[in-house]
């Protein structure tokens, strides 16, 4: 796993670690914070509630891996309201997660990618018209799987917030 770390730096994230699946607890309140429409996901894709299967469903699938990494990326901001860098820093956040996704997938044959925010792969969602377009590819995130982050960050070693002026998105990849 700390080759996997390596491997996350190298790829431009902020900050790695060891994650530990034991730690995850899907909680039904985090899920429900989806419900509420936070952060427009909600029903509009195949990995987002209430697509991506129940709590119950998706404990199940977590509960089949052993380890695996988080991966952060953190940028300052100018202040409060810098929006251009909290796009640019999730921006960098996904590109970065899919590359090192890729590069995984190389030496794991099962490899749960949980990122930050709803799957952003495609312009427009099949959903629920038609099957997801990218089903090998398409990205749930932490929180749709019923993760409190700061809390797995807690858990497993790693910090969640890093000061007054930054911004932080958050994945983790769970490897068996």
């Amino acid at each position: 796993m700390d080759a996997c770390v390596t491997l996350a730096l190298e790829h431009g994230f902020s900050h790695a670690a060891v994650l530990d699946a034991a730690t995850l607890t899907p909680l039904d309140a985090v899920r429900d914070m989806c419900a509420t429409g936070a952060c427009a996901m909600y029903g509009r894709c195949w990995t987002c509630p209430p697509a991506c299967g129940s709590i119950a469903e998706n404990a199940a699938q977590m509960a089949r891996y052993s380890s695996g990494i988080i991966v952060q990326t953190t940028r300052e901001m100018d202040d409060p309201f810098d929006y251009e860098t909290m796009e640019e820093c999730s921006r960098a956040h996904r590109e970065q997660f899919v590359e090192l996704c890729a590069r995984l997938r190389e030496e794991f044959s099962e490899l749960l990618p949980l990122g930050a925010g709803g799957c952003r792969l495609c312009e427009a969602y099949s959903y629920p018209d038609a099957p997801c377009r990218r089903p090998g590819e398409a990205l749930s995130s932490m929180e749709a799987y019923g993760l409190l982050v700061s809390d797995v960050c807690l858990k497993n070693g790693l910090g969640y917030y890093y000061g007054e002026g930054t911004i932080t998105f958050t994945g983790c990849f769970l490897l068996v």
